[in-house]
């Protein structure tokens, strides 16, 4: 066992980089893993005492198929589909094999992968979703027909039979997530969190009982013993745009810089967190000062989640 981490016997560390833009309509999101990569982040954590495997899966693009129409509401299905499956077998491998795994998006249709795999691995976890925005339509309710809208209905089994995700296996029960950050939530998302009682704390909660208090009453819900492992994931639009401002679906009235890094920092000292997805990261949206206070951003709430502490 680490000196921090309880479920994991070394300080190995897995990225596995899901450049990735098929969940979405706008380019650019598939460049995020590399750009943090770039940016040092595999040296950061070396520099921590992790040791670091890196894959970069720089070929999904080739997993895209000729035609791939839309199905059942949803917009490239079969594209989403066998880019996911093909990660989530790499995340159920690196888990299996107890190493820490950071996920770099792409989209975050690519939580298809990253809870599928965890799960598959740690099928007691619980998961941390820290983001604008809920994504758990249905391919029925999806207003956009958007795949990075909809994973949490295909993990938690509402969103029906799709013929292209057939693989993809209801892993996550209900009272195994919790929100943090919410504030831009669709209606038939509002309705699907209260039938299911999924715990949410949007940011009237933040503003209310500050980012402590949701932390310990996010844990208490999820993890009431803490001893379950932890899956984070983390989307940066869930951050307030002056702090990550080159993400596809900026919501003004987001979290800080410090509240974003305190739920990693947090989680990190439990000695629970077995994965963290950092999603959403997008170098193509704006300009280099806003791209590099981003992917800046998306480096340090990773070196977070491995156990970076400012004291």
């Amino acid at each position: 066992m680490t000196e921090q981490y309880q479920f994991l016997p070394s300080k190995d560390v897995s990225i596995i980089g899901i450049p990735f833009n098929g969940g979405q309509p706008r380019e650019g999101v598939e460049g995020g893993p590399l750009k943090l990569i770039e940016f040092g982040l595999a040296n950061q954590l070396e520099e921590m005492g992790w040791s670091v495997e890196y894959q970069a899966n720089e070929n999904l693009c080739e997993l895209r198929p000729k035609e791939d129409p839309d199905v059942l509401n949803l917009k490239q299905p079969k594209y989403v589909s066998a880019v996911t499956q093909y990660v989530a077998k790499q995340i159920a491998q690196a888990a299996k094999e107890k190493k820490f795994l950071l996920n770099l998006g792409g989209d975050h249709s690519s939580a298809l992968a990253t809870v599928s795999g965890v799960f598959e691995a740690y099928p007691d976890a619980c998961l941390i979703w820290v983001d604008a925005h809920a994504d758990i339509n249905t391919p029925a309710t999806s207003a956009s027909g958007n795949v990075h809208g909809c994973p949490l209905s295909f993990l938690t089994g509402i969103a029906g039979n799709h013929p292209d995700f057939g693989w993809v296996k209801p892993c996550l029960q209900a009272d195994r997530l919790v929100y943090i950050g919410l504030r831009d939530v669709d209606d038939p998302e509002k309705k699907i969190i209260k039938d299911l009682n999924i715990k949410a704390f949007s940011m009237h909660h933040v503003d209310k009982y500050g980012i402590g208090k949701v932390v310990e009453m996010a844990l208490d819900h999820v993890n009431p013993n803490r001893d379950r492992p932890i899956h984070l994931s983390f989307d940066v639009d869930a951050l307030d745009p002056s702090v990550a401002p080159s993400t596809g679906t900026p919501v003004r009235g987001g979290l800080t810089f410090r509240e974003g890094h305190y739920i990693c920092e947090r989680l990190a000292e439990t000695g629970l967190l077995v994965a963290a997805d950092i999603m959403e990261v997008n170098p193509a949206l704006l300009d280099d000062q806003c791209v590099f206070k981003t992917v800046e951003t998306g480096c340090s709430l990773a070196r977070c989640c491995l156990g970076e502490t400012l004291l």
